[in-house]
């Protein structure tokens, strides 16, 4: 499989690396791209990380908008200026940097998160307090999409 899938959480050493989960690091090899590469999430409150394919989507979601528009230079912003290329050393380790830690809230342990072409790194509370109100918002899009199908509302 190509996609980053599954949930881990992995504890920062005492040198501040993390190991990236195996089946992750599987993917990222299959996808050609040195190292990893990480930007903030839209919301700022963890890291969108991969290789190739996140930064095809970055591209494709760039292109949608006319250079120099404000648009372009706000997304290109958030996804380039504030993104970082992380090395991967040979035990399949990275260290977060301070400005990604601060920003996610990392401070001793990481919730790896897969979305398919892209995965999330995430301070482990936060994600389960999000992923919380994530099953909320599909449950509620389920019921929506059932009452449209029955023609409830």
């Amino acid at each position: 499989m190509d996609e980053f899938v599954s949930t881990f959480t992995n504890r920062l050493d005492s040198k501040g690396r993390v190991s990236i989960p195996a089946a992750f690091r599987a993917v990222l090899t299959r996808d050609g791209f040195d190292g990893l590469y990480c930007c903030p999430t839209l919301d700022g409150v963890a890291v969108d990380a991969g290789g190739n394919k996140l930064l095809d989507a970055i591209r494709e979601r760039l292109s949608r908008h006319e250079r120099f528009s404000p648009e372009h230079d706000d997304l290109s912003t958030t996804f380039m200026a504030q993104s970082e290329r992380l090395g991967i050393d040979g035990e399949g380790r990275i260290i977060l940097s301070e400005t990604f830690k601060d920003m996610a809230g990392i401070t001793d342990r990481v919730t790896f998160v897969g979305q398919g072409y892209k995965f999330q790194i995430w301070e482990p509370d936060r994600f389960l307090a999000y992923r919380e109100k994530a099953m909320e918002r599909v449950r509620a899009l389920r019921q929506g999409s059932a009452n449209t199908q029955t023609g409830r509302e």
